[in-house]
């Protein structure tokens, strides 16, 4: 079959190629260095091994519904797609501009990441002093030209790279098993109810971000309908499962009764993990720890655009953004002008923040991962929210599958997303400047995608309308001979 110009590559992906996509999204080495250490600190301490359990539960209660919806919808609009599907065309587009504005910011907000951090790993390890911006830079051309290659190519690297950053804290984790012994106290009551338990939740639900985007890249995957549940299902399982043990191993180390008040003695300076790393793994390896967090942190940028590459194609193959978003390349199927546009207002942002001399991570990756944060939160809730009125609409029968698993999962992400706007600047990481009032963006942005919608069913019915038909484009002959029930 032929692929025109607004069609992304076909069968290019299976289970293990997405599910690389998504974990170099989520970054195991940075979650684990700066969220869950701060989660620690900010939360309940030792107890964060069962915040990072309880929020696995939450998000795989949340998968049973979405596996059932993805059987039905295979969109490249990801959870815009699903709200259209079950809330309607207008409460689409509002989720469309939360995907689109969330995700582009968290990738703004990552370019200042990468950049600083990469200037002091270099400087640390080979004594090179550089600006935090020519990093940036870098990591932006390189993004962007794997990402032109095509989706497969960007798969490839960020296995690559996943492999490399699980297996040193795994190298971690073990040093701690084997020579001090995990400490089960981290699950005694005193530590579980002490400190504000509702912050480990949440800190520990960022530490997904990302494994959402598996409903992306539908349309390039082999027999969507089997192959982005079950990579939905590893995803989460394995996030979750790896995110537990890896801190349960640091707060064994520091003690799970004193966890909290050590990790506040790091918060400042960041680096208790790698206090932990330089102990059971001594010097040598902590310095190649640090090496690979500027790895995780490129495949996360690498990742992440991919993501809001995909969110301005789909608005843009609808005609709700400028046609030529929408547009791909004859050759490998990647989108050929989204990339580029998205490209350019992550580096613009951040090279705003870099004229204005802010920090680069006080406030450019406060401000914009901690609004890109609490906008992708809030995506999940709307498509859980869709999902449960789609197969209530439609009469569903599987009471377990379609109402009270994936309502049980609603419920947690409502109760993660009210934690995210009420703790805001803890979750930010700065109270600096606008930083405390940026959730009240995710309003106006709500407000621009209804007068959106209502100028288009006025005047571009046709584009209006379009939201709705463009929905599914059969990604292969084999898909669509499959049950959607099985």
């Amino acid at each position: 079959m032929s692929r025109d110009d607004t069609s992304l590559a076909k069968n290019v992906l299976g289970v293990p190629g997405i599910v690389f996509l998504v974990l170099a999204a989520v970054a195991p080495l940075t979650g684990m260095i700066v969220i869950a250490a701060i989660g620690i600190a900010v939360g309940n301490g030792g107890g964060m091994v069962a915040a990072f359990l309880l929020a696995t539960v939450v998000l795989l209660l949340f998968a049973v519904g979405y596996a059932q919806m993805s059987r039905v919808l295979t969109s490249a609009g990801g959870f815009y797609a699903f709200v259209v599907k079950g809330l309607g065309r207008t409460p689409g587009l509002v989720a469309g501009f939360v995907a689109m504005l969330g995700y582009n910011c968290f990738v703004a907000g990552a370019i200042g990441t990468s950049g600083f951090f990469t200037s002091t790993a270099i400087d640390d390890v080979f004594g090179l002093k550089l600006d935090w911006l020519f990093w940036s830079a870098v990591s932006v051309v390189l993004v962007l030209l794997l990402s032109r290659r095509g989706i497969a190519v960007s798969a490839k690297v960020l296995g690559v790279s996943l492999i490399l950053e699980v297996s040193i804290l795994l190298v971690m984790d073990f040093s701690v098993l084997f020579r001090h012994g995990f400490s089960f106290a981290a699950f005694s009551p005193s530590v579980l109810f002490q400190g504000a338990g509702g912050l480990a939740l949440l800190f520990a639900a960022n530490a997904f971000i990302g494994f959402e985007a598996t409903a992306l890249f539908g349309e390039e995957a082999r027999d969507p309908k089997r192959t982005i549940p079950r990579a939905t299902y590893i995803a989460i399982g394995f996030i979750g499962v790896f995110a537990a043990f890896t801190t349960w191993a640091v707060v064994s180390a520091i003690g799970a009764e004193q966890a909290q008040d050590v990790a506040v003695a790091h918060l400042s300076s960041g680096d208790l993990v790698l206090s932990v790393a330089q102990e059971y793994l001594g010097g040598p390896l902590t310095k190649a720890m640090l090496l690979l967090l500027v790895v995780s942190l490129f495949a996360a940028l690498l990742a992440l655009h991919n993501s809001a590459t995909r969110y301005l194609y789909a608005l843009g193959r609808v005609g709700v953004l400028p046609r030529l978003l929408g547009k791909t390349s004859p050759r490998n199927g990647a989108p050929r002008y989204a990339s580029i546009v998205q490209v350019v207002f992550g580096s613009v942002v951040a090279l705003a923040f870099r004229l204005a001399g802010l920090d680069p991570v006080a406030d450019l990756t406060a401000s914009m991962t901690g609004f890109g944060t609490l906008g992708i939160l809030t995506l999940q809730l709307f498509a859980a929210v869709a999902i449960l009125v789609y197969f209530r609409r439609t009469r569903d029968r599987r009471v377990m599958k379609t109402l009270i698993a994936p309502g049980l999962g609603a419920v947690g992400l409502g109760i993660i997303v009210t934690l995210a706007i009420l703790n805001f600047p803890t979750l930010a990481g700065s109270s600096n400047g606008v930083v405390p009032h940026l959730p009240w963006l995710l309003l106006v942005v709500a407000l621009a995608g209804l007068a959106l919608a209502g100028w288009l069913r006025r005047f571009r019915p046709s584009v209006y309308a379009a939201l709705e038909t463009d929905l599914e484009r059969e990604p292969s002959a084999a898909a669509g001979q499959r049950e959607v029930n099985e």
